[in-house]
């Protein structure tokens, strides 16, 4: 059984929006290699909370790599180090003892920090709510098999569907592109029939949206497709503009 590891945290506080941070250095002793990260994180606060002091505040939610909210950039990579990882199921035995880590919020102008690690990502759900969805009212749910649909096109749409809109490839991005979650989004209805009759509405709304949000463009440095918990590909990107380029000249 691995031993228990004393670590040295440098974590970023800033207590508001308008008010300047800094990397607060905190020891913390007999940490468990079977925590997650954000465990690790709950017994800190546990013990700034026994001093008196002020927890560190963080985005969590489900803890099962599905919500998206552990938005945190661990040694300079978002969500971590780990591939195909959410911070909430990194575990501290990819750490070593006495191992120092740096723990920042993402770090994008469309995303501005409410408070220490909290960001705020609702400019993601601004993109969706452009026209990240199906408008037309079906009524009852149908049969799963009234729409047929090759096996190849619902394995393309559910790759595409994973996407958890973290945001952890704006925060990786030079640029802090928001393309591969617009991509992501516009490639799994594309796949797909029901996503059809609205799919040159739906790719103009949502680009639109994403460059009013402040986002930066795409340069293909793929440093997004390299921290997606997910593995989402960067090809959804090239769909997205493939999607646009047709919605402009009619086709």
């Amino acid at each position: 059984m691995a031993e228990n590891m004393t670590l040295n945290l440098r974590i970023w506080r800033q207590p508001g929006p308008d008010t300047p941070g800094k990397l607060v250095p905190y020891p913390l002793a007999d940490v468990s290699p079977d925590m997650s990260f954000l465990e690790m994180l709950d017994m800190l606060n546990q013990e700034l909370i026994k001093k008196g002091e002020e927890p560190i505040e963080f985005d969590n939610d489900c803890r099962e790599g599905i919500c998206g909210m552990c938005s945190l950039v661990i040694n300079g990579v978002p969500h971590g180090n780990q591939k195909g990882t959410a911070t909430c199921q990194l575990h501290m035995r990819h750490f070593k003892d006495g191992d120092t880590i740096t723990v920042e919020p993402f770090r994008a102008k469309a995303f501005p920090v409410v408070k220490d690690l909290v960001v705020d990502r609702s400019a993601l759900d601004r993109i969706i709510a452009a026209g990240g969805y199906v408008s037309v009212n079906t009524g009852g749910a149908p049969d799963a098999n009234a729409i047929p649909i090759s096996k190849e096109q619902a394995e393309k749409a559910m790759d595409m569907a994973a996407c958890i809109g973290c945001g952890a490839c704006v925060a990786a991005c030079p640029n802090a592109s928001a393309s591969l979650f617009v991509g992501a989004k516009l490639a799994h209805l594309a796949d797909l029939p029901q996503g059809d009759p609205e799919r040159r509405r739906r790719v103009q709304r949502m680009v639109q949206q994403m460059d009013d949000e402040g986002f930066g463009s795409c340069s293909n440095f793929a440093e997004c497709e390299a921290v997606c918990p997910k593995e989402i590909s960067i090809a959804s990107i090239a769909l997205m503009n493939w999607e646009y380029l047709k919605a402009a000249i009619g086709l």
